[in-house]
């Protein structure tokens, strides 16, 4: 029976995402969690779709599926849990703590490691900012965020932005004065969706799912990408754009607007800065716009069709758009077409991009800690800072969750930063890129190895992931840790008891579900309207929506450098999450056949990538329809292997959320 998100029949035809019946699974390492068993949890990977799972022992295998039954996930997940569970039982998984002595590693047993951890940040206690946390998302969960709670308390100096998504946050922030999306059934009211950006094959099954549905119902889908996507099956329409200029486009079509009055008083009346907006987009022409992002006035002209006024049209924005010099721009032109289409607070409408996670969970108990004033350092820029650090400088780094020397920009300055540091500690699964450099390594359980409770940044769902097999070895999950720590320090640093954790972040006004009763129904849905913004009502003090005013030139490429690299997604892992079976040999890069042709390269021969700051062995390969100007690279693959695209790129901040502006970086392709 098809559910009510109406997206499970359209799916299940769709065999390159879904998996063989639907099931992945694994050998559990012998004595662990052997015995039958069946339970529902929840997926809490770094990903928008937060699946619920079926996993199931039976003859010590585990094996996990979507979820027929939850409203969302409607029995399907993607190929990153398939590589999840094999990450779970890999051999090169490290399960006791290790310590460098005199460059080589050396296991210990947790009391030591602890007490060694205890003996440095004791010692930095009066000096508290000379100790760094520095931690990712690779993992969601209230547990993951209670950790912060633990370095806030202690006073260490922190990280701020992201290397993923600040940038377009902040646009939304300064835009709606909140980042709310609708909810992803709303789509199916659309009669046209505008996919500007967004990797559907890679980024999200279960949009990819809503997207087929809406257009099963009658919508048509207009992608604006560089190519390289994969989304012309999902496609009715696509406008090859060259990268980084997206905003251009947007001003192109409100220009449109302007020019034949299709913009209402009334939405007028609920904005700000409209007259400096409007002055911007008048400064340049419709060809001139056009001409700057690649395209035509008939381009143009398309688009702006595609935001009729008696249709609502549904406007999904990818994350690689803000992550340009300019791409906090980008996000907020695209939302200003959105509100002066009629799109906002509409039905079928809307601007899709990224939501807080943890917007439906009442974690003020750690937040108000975090309020405190702390020494901050951006971890785009993370190892520069680091270096350039005074009184004091930093003495000692906690690391979890992110495999940072892969995932930030120029690597080798994050190296050196992490070597001239006394004392480093990396709570991870493997020996990854950063654990390389560490001092004490401290081994994590991973997802499906602890409870917790997650949210989602794409649906209104929070779910109980109960853990269903036990850690392998001396791993322990990271709140186990810093607890454990905590009581070693003086005076102790407490962190709340689990449960006490649980029961308070489900204290939110969105949710009416106790522990007990969410560990009984696995899920509960959260009590937010589906259309965000409904009359125009806004999240600024006044309630009015705010217009930019700003429309920079997007600068030409250096002097011989003229390919610009974009380093995009996989499929089939999150970050750097990945194994070293799946690296064999030299990384592929794609480059369109025109590219090709014209630069004269053989792929047969010698080929390196070189930018200002590296070059990288690569094997090159074409790609139809990929915008000439531009080199593809999937990013996630290791240094130590061979891999690291991080290390042609120059740490650049964009223009605002302090994000990282990973595609602002131009190559050559070197071949022979």
């Amino acid at each position: 029976m098809e559910k009510k998100f109406g997206i499970r029949v359209c799916f299940l035809h769709f065999e390159c995402i879904d998996l063989p019946d639907g099931l992945v699974n694994m050998s559990l390492p012998q004595g662990k969690a052997i015995r039958p068993m069946k339970k529902i949890t929840a997926c809490t990977l770094d990903c928008p779709d937060t699946c619920s799972l079926l996993a199931a022992v039976t003859d010590g295998r585990l094996s996990v599926r979507g979820n027929p039954d939850h409203p969302f996930t409607d029995g399907f997940i993607c190929a990153k849990i398939k590589t999840h569970l094999r990450r779970l039982s890999h051999p090169d998984r490290i399960l006791t703590p290790r310590v460098r002595q005199n460059g080589r590693w050396k296991s210990i047993g947790w009391d030591d490691a602890l007490a060694l951890c205890a003996e440095r940040i004791q010692g930095l206690r009066g000096e508290p900012a000379a100790v760094l946390h520095l931690s990712g998302a690779a993992a969601k969960g209230v547990l993951k965020e209670a950790t912060r709670l633990f370095f806030a308390q202690l006073g260490s100096s922190r990280i701020r932005g992201s290397l993923c998504d600040s940038t377009g946050i902040t646009g939304y922030l300064r835009d709606f004065g909140s980042r709310l999306n609708p909810d992803l059934e709303d789509i199916l009211h659309a009669g046209r969706i505008v996919n500007w950006g967004k990797d559907f094959f890679r980024s999200s099954i279960h949009t990819v799912a809503a997207v087929r549905t809406a257009r099963r119902k009658g919508a048509r889908v207009l992608t604006v990408s560089p190519g390289g996507d994969g989304n012309e099956s999902f496609s009715d329409v696509r406008l090859r754009i060259r990268p980084g200029t997206d905003r251009f486009l947007a001003a192109a079509v409100i220009r449109r607007c302007i020019e034949r009055n299709r913009i209402p008083e009334k939405i007028l009346c609920r904005a700000e800065k409209w007259e400096p907006f409007r002055t911007a987009v008048l400064s340049r022409s419709v060809g001139a716009l056009a001409e700057a992002c690649g395209l035509t006035v008939a381009d143009v002209e398309t688009l702006f069709c595609w935001y009729p006024e008696d249709s609502p049209t549904a406007t999904l924005i990818g994350a690689g758009l803000q992550r340009y010099r300019y791409g906090g721009q980008t996000v907020r032109w695209i939302n200003a077409l959105v509100m002066l289409s009629g799109n906002v607070g509409r039905p079928g409408g809307g601007s899709y991009f990224h939501m807080d996670s943890t917007r439906n969970l009442n974690l003020d108990w750690i937040r108000r800690a975090e309020r405190i004033p702390r020494r901050s350092f951006q971890v785009p820029v993370i190892g520069k800072q680091i270096r350039a650090a005074e009184n004091p400088r930093v003495k000692m780094i906690w690391i979890n969750g992110t495999n940072v020397v892969n995932q930030a920009a120029d690597c080798r300055e994050t190296v050196r930063a992490l070597e001239e540091t006394e004392f480093v500690v990396v709570v991870d699964a493997f020996m990854n890129d950063t654990a390389e450099h560490a001092d004490l390594f401290l081994p994590a359980t991973l997802m499906l190895e602890q409870e917790d409770i997650v949210g989602s940044y794409l649906h209104e769902y929070v779910q109980h992931a109960p853990a269903v097999c036990e850690a392998p070895g001396e791993a322990k999950d990271d709140y186990t840790i810093l607890s454990e720590l905590g009581k070693r320090l003086a005076p102790p640093i407490l962190l709340p008891e689990k449960t006490a954790c649980f029961t308070a972040a489900l204290g939110s006004p969105f949710l009416n579900v106790t522990m007990d009763e969410l560990r009984g129904r696995q899920w509960v849905r959260a009590d937010r309207p589906p259309v965000p913004y409904a009359g125009l009502k806004f999240d600024h003090p006044d309630g009015k929506y705010r217009f930019p005013t700003r429309l920079d030139d997007e600068p030409p490429p250096p002097e011989g450098y003229p390919l610009r690299l974009l380093s995009l997604i996989r499929g089939d892992a999150l970050h750097s999450q990945m194994l070293p079976e799946d690296q064999n040999g030299l990384p592929s890069v794609w480059i369109s056949p025109e590219t090709a042709r014209a630069m004269n390269i053989d792929p047969a021969k010698r080929t390196e990538l070189v930018s200002a700051v590296g070059r990288l062995p690569v094997q090159v390969k074409t790609m139809p329809g990929l915008d000439p100007g531009s080199v593809l690279y999937r990013r996630g693959d290791w240094m130590k292997l061979g891999g690291g695209v991080n290390r042609l790129i120059a740490a650049r901040l964009t223009d605002m959320g302090s994000g990282a502006a990973f595609y602002d970086q131009y190559v050559r392709i070197e071949n022979g």
